[in-house]
């Protein structure tokens, strides 16, 4: 059977309960909610976690706002990726030190903490873990919650750059039609054939598959076995000897499917940051729909 290659980056809520205690250990809150509209040029209304950190969150833990304070504000569009010095500040101004092991949740889905875990790769820092199945299992099994600000002292982040785990347009266009590629729509199926166009023209990155991050998650929104993650990816063609492309809306699930990669040992594997945000409304780049 097929097992993860670093289980060490993701931990359980029980092992977490046990270990609260521990005195390098940092949690943070990670979510963002997302609002729908029907405007195709903003399709969603971003909304900040901390309010729903401040009424309940995992004793100890501090909050990461990833629009607020992770994002490159001057961006015209939502959850850009600063340069990675500046996010390597970011970081250590939320209190993460070289010396921490770092626990990163969410609520409802697991894909804004894998976005800070992914962010977090790309400045070279990998001491940080995923708890599985986030605050929904831990609120499910009755951990103790707490509505009490925990002050964190800025820490220090030496940077160790990976620029790679993030591509741009360019990049995804050029993997078009590379035999050594493989793009990776993380989208729900009908995003993917083009019956919604909430983000702009509808339809997918030509010559992208499709593995919806959503779907692969187990009904109770804990990671799926190795085994299973392996098996869905070798069905689109996802082979570990070429370079892997993941993208969504912008750039949030598709670190949902990195990380699962990254977890099977696949060694080229990057996001595009902007996504379909950016894609779908820039008509000089290809899309198809089924």
């Amino acid at each position: 059977m097929t097992a993860y290659k670093f289980p060490e980056a993701i931990v359980t809520t029980n092992w977490l309960a046990q270990n609260l205690d521990t005195p390098n250990l940092r949690i943070f809150d990670c979510t963002t909610s997302l609002e729908m509209s029907d405007n195709p040029k903003h399709p969603y209304r971003i909304v900040s976690g901390r309010a729903g950190f401040e009424t309940a969150h995992i004793p100890g833990a501090g909050f990461l706002d990833l629009q607020g304070d992770l994002s490159d504000r001057n961006s015209r569009l939502a959850f850009t990726m600063p340069t990675l010095p500046a996010l390597a500040d970011a970081f250590a101004r939320a209190g993460i030190d070289d010396g921490h092991r770092v626990i990163l949740y969410s609520r409802t889905n697991p894909q804004w903490a894998t976005r800070i875990w992914w962010m977090l790769r790309a400045i070279g820092f990998d001491n940080a873990a995923i708890l599985d199945g986030g605050w929904d299992k831990w609120q499910a099994e009755g951990h103790p919650a707490s509505d009490s600000d925990t002050p964190m002292p800025a820490g220090n982040i030496t940077l160790r750059a990976r620029p790679d785990v993030f591509t741009d347009k360019n990049g995804v266009a050029d993997a078009i039609g590379n035999p050594q590629c493989c793009t990776i729509n993380a989208l729900s199926p009908d995003l993917h054939a083009g019956k919604d166009g909430r983000y702009g023209r509808p339809g997918r990155i030509a010559g992208s598959v499709n593995v919806p991050a959503s779907d692969i998650l187990n009904a109770d929104q804990t990671l799926p076995t190795a085994q299973v993650a392996a098996d869905t990816f070798k069905s689109v063609g996802a082979d570990t000897s070429k370079r892997i492309i993941l993208y969504c809306g912008g750039g949030i699930w598709a670190t949902m499917d990195a990380f699962l990669l990254h977890q099977l040992g696949y060694e080229n594997v990057t996001v595009y940051d902007a996504s379909m945000s950016e894609w779908a409304n820039d008509k000089s780049l290809p899309m198809e729909v089924d």
